[in-house]
């Protein structure tokens, strides 16, 4: 932690946001195997480590036009529609982050806000949620359907907005520089996730190290 605790959350703190892929969820083998799928389907080789790096944060449009060249960019919308099942080849990759659902249910019992800021479509959000069986205890949750994507701070911002709070009273937790940008942007802490190159007012491995992090702020006061 950089910041005294007389210092962040003067105000207390009143809600956590979450990025989705790498901090709720264990998604990059499904990533891969996602793009690297519609990849193969257009005979190309699959992903180098910049993309899939690049994959991991953008949107699944930004991704899919990065990957692919320009040439066959007519292609991409066939081969996802008619090619690539997601839902029967990626979602079984996917997996819940460790602890995560037992720090969300900790959240909610404290009383705090809890919200989703990610690059995934509205589709792909809510497949996460169902495929899951996740309680409804996010809200809003906010994609790149809904906003400008990340690194825009429009997501948190909006998140603000409808939980009537200052950005200074909400922490976002995010694994990727687009997380760090888009918190900074917005003047919200930032907790950054299993990423020591993030610069974050809190710094955690992982969903205990966040939990333990967090206790002086909890309503309780635990």
């Amino acid at each position: 932690m950089s910041s005294p605790a007389t210092v962040l959350f003067a105000r207390g703190l009143k809600g956590v946001i979450f990025d989705c892929d790498g901090v709720m969820l264990d998604s990059r083998a499904g990533n891969n195997a996602f793009y690297n799928s519609v990849l193969a389907c257009l005979g190309l080789p699959p992903m180098s480590r910049e993309q899939e790096n690049y994959v991991y944060m953008a949107t699944v449009g930004q991704s899919l036009r990065h990957i692919v060249p320009q040439a066959l960019h007519g292609e991409i919308d066939r081969v996802v529609r008619e090619e690539v099942s997601y839902e029967r080849d990626i979602m079984p990759l996917l997996r819940l982050m460790p602890g995560f659902a037992e720090l969300s249910a900790d959240l909610h019992s404290h009383g705090l806000r809890q919200a989703i800021a990610t690059n995934r479509s509205a589709e792909g959000m809510q497949r996460v949620l169902d495929f899951f069986a996740l309680p409804p205890y996010f809200e809003p949750v906010i994609t790149a359907s809904d906003a400008a994507p990340k690194p825009s701070p429009e997501g948190a911002l909006r998140i603000c907005a409808a939980w009537d709070v200052t950005p200074e009273q909400v922490l976002f937790v995010g694994d990727s520089p687009n997380d760090e940008q888009a918190a900074h942007a917005a003047g919200m802490p930032f907790a950054a996730f299993d990423n020591n190159t993030l610069a974050g007012e809190l710094h955690a491995a992982d969903h205990a190290a966040l939990r333990l992090a967090l206790r002086p702020w909890l309503p309780s006061g635990e």
